[in-house]
């Protein structure tokens, strides 16, 4: 079965994405902070994965734990690769910077370091870590074979990605992979999914230390893209939705009326059975049921 590390998984739109992974049988690993949330998070995906209806249940390893921390997302590679590699990084997680949110005038400097450590630095690290098992991965069909029907398929919704198969043909000599010795890398890869904010790209009073994050992580993956051409990459605006950390950093706002974290999955979910080519996405312009701001 594939495998996914999604961080920030105790809540929100992390939440339900694992969970609709799990539901197809994805093995997870998730993260978050708080070990009480995740845990209650992670019996509802093993629920979820008892329903996949593919044979074996899902798995979930859930590890409580901050994504800035060096040690931590090396053991939420390690779990993956206990579980028999990996297929998709999912970079949820996310700080604001300050609670609420504040003009830049006003704004705390150490919020704003933390901001970029956990929105920009960490997902950078997790990523370093995670690209000798990405890089082995061969979940996703290589360019030449996805060129041909990416348009359609993420028009249609894609031919699925759920039957039974070896995605980690070979994980042996993972640590070595990429190594200047081993063999020239031709990618069929995995997938890494950024989330992003239209904060990165809009000028939204009070949202600069946020955004500036969200603008230093969109450059990064533009980046990566085209350094890791076997890989896909994907940094998606998943626009508003009613989640904790737009409470915190709005708590005066009314947001009864936003769309919930699940009506972005479904959009998500296109870009993975597409096989959608590297580059930045809105929930919005996804086909599926999806939030805009």
């Amino acid at each position: 079965m594939p495998v996914a590390i999604i961080t920030g998984a105790s809540k929100g739109l992390g939440r339900a994405l694992a969970a609709a992974l799990a539901g197809r049988g994805w093995d997870l690993v998730v993260n978050a902070r708080s070990a009480g949330p995740l845990e209650e998070a992670a019996r509802e995906l093993r629920a979820a994965g008892q329903g996949a209806g593919r044979g074996a249940a899902a798995r979930v390893v859930a590890l409580p734990g901050d994504v800035a921390d060096a040690g931590h997302r090396a053991a939420l590679v390690a779990a993956a690769g206990e579980l028999g590699g990996l297929d998709l990084l999912v970079n949820n997680a996310s700080v604001l910077g300050a609670e609420p949110l504040v003009r830049l005038a006003g704004h705390p400097l150490d919020g704003l370091r933390a901001a970029l450590e956990v929105n920009v630095v960490a997902p950078l690290g997790l990523i370093q870590e995670a690209m000798p098992l990405l890089r082995l991965s061969s979940y996703s069909p290589s360019y030449e074979e996805v060129a041909s029907r990416v348009d359609s398929a993420l028009l249609r919704g894609g031919g699925g990605n759920g039957e039974a198969y070896d995605s980690h043909p070979s994980t042996k000599n993972v640590r070595n992979a990429g190594s200047p010795d081993s063999p020239p890398y031709i990618g069929t890869g995995g997938a890494i999914l950024n989330i992003s904010s239209d904060a990165a790209v809009e000028a939204y009073p009070t949202w600069g230390g946020y955004g500036a994050a969200k603008a230093a992580l969109d450059q990064q993956s533009a980046v990566l893209a085209a350094e890791e051409p076997g890989l896909r990459v994907w940094w998606v605006d998943p626009g508003d939705m009613r989640t904790d950390l737009y409470a915190a950093a709005v708590p005066d706002d009314d947001a009864s009326g936003r769309p919930l974290p699940e009506t972005v999955v479904p959009g998500l979910l296109r870009l993975l059975d597409g096989g959608a080519p590297s580059g930045r996405y809105t929930a919005a312009a996804l086909p599926g049921e999806s939030s805009s701001r």
